[in-house]
């Protein structure tokens, strides 16, 4: 499929490429009580001078390439000696036997070793010491390594005038936050949830009905303990008990904080799959800058977290990419990959585009921005370059006309071109505009990669009068391209 010959997009910038380079030390499973036995057993075995010179040379051989490597190692040593008898047993073990025992239950993880795509931008959140009309930007970016595992990385650049766009290098130093271990919920919109995602019964009731308006995670542990101890003793705990259990646990695991260190560049930091719902993948992070009623700015990202057999939308909120705070998105209406929010409330309500049946794009409104209960139809496949599904590419950008959105339709020979609409400001439920032809198709140039013919973004943006659109190229690559927002306008038919 082609693009639309009315429109001239300019491809400009540079091209983000895998950087294999890029590695983060991971816990390593060698597969089993048995084995982890046998390992720490081999390890203890190795006389003093040896462990003190393997770690001098590991520290030499690793040292550059991660931060605070001997803090990594005592961590995974720590992490490791709590479920170990062996270890726990001999508390006078020297600093390097320590330091060994960690480094072999850790591993070097390349994230972006296969992939580097589907990004999305907003404004940086400081914007001080630019010329006039330039803007400071936040790249987010779907890495994807070993295993098919995707995790989300970041960037930062400058764009201005017609076709500036100036991406950082990435900082050494690959980092994970820290995961906050007590979080708090609201125990409200914590049994709602439970009812949402299946876990009901008596047993849920119970626990929930013993927690305070609000809890932590330890909170939560001793109350599960409780009913789980106050059933045993009288009529014992049945499967459906301890399946409730499970599922209040991994749900509040789900809903976490994670923190990095401030003075960290942001292209240093990696939010990695935490959590169950997430072990294969956290996908397609599209990010908005959101507009509070006080004027005050929060950014958003919905997500898809992957668990190697389900995909699940989640969302993760920030004020300043330090610290982010993940949640599930919940209701009958958050379902289904790609929800896109809007960059400000509209007559009051949270606004997000989904996609409910796997083909057709939907709009859904809500009073709480972690609960979706109903959605209209909002847009349908109607081109060739589109028969197979559409979706959007990304959270809708306001401007005088009305809300620009990006749109993906997949075609014949699962070719993905990039289309836009154009929604009423206030009412989003009109379709005002819409492209009927290819905003941006796969050129020749772009077809080949991991996944072939397809050009796939999570967010534009509009600064001055142009539309930015950074965009991944066949599940391998990302690149950018311009057009005057007018221009997009302009060749859209009125609906």
């Amino acid at each position: 499929m082609s693009g639309n010959p009315a429109l001239q997009v300019r491809r400009v910038g540079p091209a983000l490429t895998p950087d294999s380079s890029r590695v983060l030390l991971r816990p390593f499973s060698h597969g089993g009580e048995d084995r982890t036995r046998q390992v720490i057993e081999r390890a203890l075995s190795i006389p003093e001078e040896t462990a003190a010179r393997l770690v001098v040379e590991l520290t030499a051989d690793f040292g550059p390439r991660h931060h605070r490597l001997a803090e990594r190692f005592l961590e995974r040593f720590d992490t490791v000696a709590a479920g170990s008898a062996e270890l726990r047993a001999d508390p006078s073990l020297t600093r390097s036997r320590r330091l060994l025992i960690g480094a072999y239950f850790l591993a070097e993880y390349s994230l972006e070793s296969t992939a580097l795509f589907n990004p999305s931008i907003v404004p940086h959140p400081c914007q001080a010491g630019l010329p006039p009309g330039q803007m400071r930007i936040v790249l987010s970016l779907r890495a994807t390594g070993e295993g098919h595992i995707s995790s989300m990385t970041f960037r930062t650049g400058v764009i201005g005038g017609a076709d500036e766009v100036d991406i950082m290098p990435p900082a050494g130093f690959l980092t994970e936050p820290d995961q906050v271990p007590n979080p708090r919920y609201e125990t409200a919109l914590f049994a709602r949830t439970l009812l949402e995602v299946g876990v009901r019964g008596d047993f849920a009731a119970e626990v929930t009905s013993r927690l305070g308006e609000c809890f932590g995670l330890d909170e939560l542990r001793a109350c599960i303990g409780a009913v789980e101890r106050s059933r045993s003793e009288s009529s014992g705990m049945l499967e459906e008990d301890r399946e409730a259990a499970k599922g209040m646990w991994l749900l509040a695991r789900s809903n976490h904080d994670a923190q990095f260190e401030d003075g960290q560049c942001l292209s240093q930091r990696v939010l990695f799959p935490a959590t169950a719902s997430q072990r294969n993948g956290i996908e397609d992070a599209r990010f908005v800058r959101f507009r509070n009623a006080d004027g005050s700015h929060v950014y958003f990202a919905t997500f898809t977290a992957y668990d190697g057999r389900v995909v699940v939308p989640e969302l993760v909120e920030t004020p300043d990419f330090l610290r982010f705070r993940f949640s599930t998105l919940n209701g009958p209406a958050a379902r289904n990959k790609g929800m896109a929010l809007f960059p400000r409330k509209i007559g009051g309500r949270y606004a997000m585009l989904t996609r409910q049946d796997g083909e057709s794009l939907y709009l859904t409104l809500s009073s709480n921005v972690r609960f979706w209960n109903e959605s209209t139809p909002l847009l349908r496949p109607e081109f060739p370059w589109e028969a197979v599904q559409i979706g959007n590419c990304g959270s809708p950008m306001e401007t005088e006309a009305g809300w620009l959105v990006l749109s993906h339709g997949v075609g014949p020979l699962r070719n993905y071109c990039i289309g836009a609409f154009l929604l009423d400001l206030e009412d989003p439920s009109r379709v005002i505009g819409r492209l009927t032809e290819p905003l941006i198709a796969p050129s020749p140039g772009e077809r080949e990669g991991y996944v072939p013919n397809v050009v796939y973004t999570c967010g534009g943006m509009v600064h001055d009068g142009m539309l930015l659109i950074p965009y991944g190229l066949a599940d391998r690559s990302t690149v950018f391209a311009t057009i005057p927002v007018e221009e997009v306008l302009a060749a859209m038919r009125v609906q």
